[in-house]
């Protein structure tokens, strides 16, 4: 069943980041919380939000949202960058810190991309890759992360 496959797919991403995010504490102590390593995700996929926008996405208080981000500022995964266009606006950019660990997930999924360029024809390789834009424009409405963006 596509669904069965779907969640594997998924898990398999999942499992593999877990195993490197634990083999890199394995000589030394984590730093990231479960919910700040969530919040990081957050950040990273609305691409250098305010901390309004975060807030509306995960769906927290401002007030929240700002102890939230003012825990990762402190350990160093995200700084606050001022607006060129508003002074009086400040951008969640991460920093190179939580790069390093976010790269972990991405180095991986490189190496399963062109493993699936070796393994299927130039036509099915488009033809996937359309399917997956199709899934994450069309598919995902409640997900089209624009919506929580530019409401400050």
């Amino acid at each position: 069943m596509l669904g069965n496959e779907i969640n594997d797919f998924y898990n398999k991403f999942r499992l593999h980041f877990f195993m490197k995010v634990f083999s890199k504490f394995e000589n030394r102590e984590a730093t990231l919380t479960t919910v700040e390593s969530f919040s990081m995700e957050g950040i990273m996929a609305l691409g250098e939000p305010t901390v309004s926008e975060f807030a509306r996405m995960m769906g927290i208080s401002a007030p929240n949202a700002a102890y939230k981000i003012n825990s990762l500022i402190q350990k160093g995964y995200v700084e606050k960058i001022q607006s060129e266009n508003d002074h009086r606006e400040y951008h969640l950019r991460p920093t190179q810190k939580f790069m390093n660990y976010y790269n972990l997930n991405f180095e991986y999924l490189e190496t399963v991309t062109e493993r699936i360029r070796g393994r299927f024809t130039d036509e099915d390789y488009k033809k996937l890759e359309s399917m997956m834009h199709i899934i994450n424009t069309e598919l995902m409405p409640e997900l089209d992360l624009d919506q929580f963006r530019g409401q400050d």
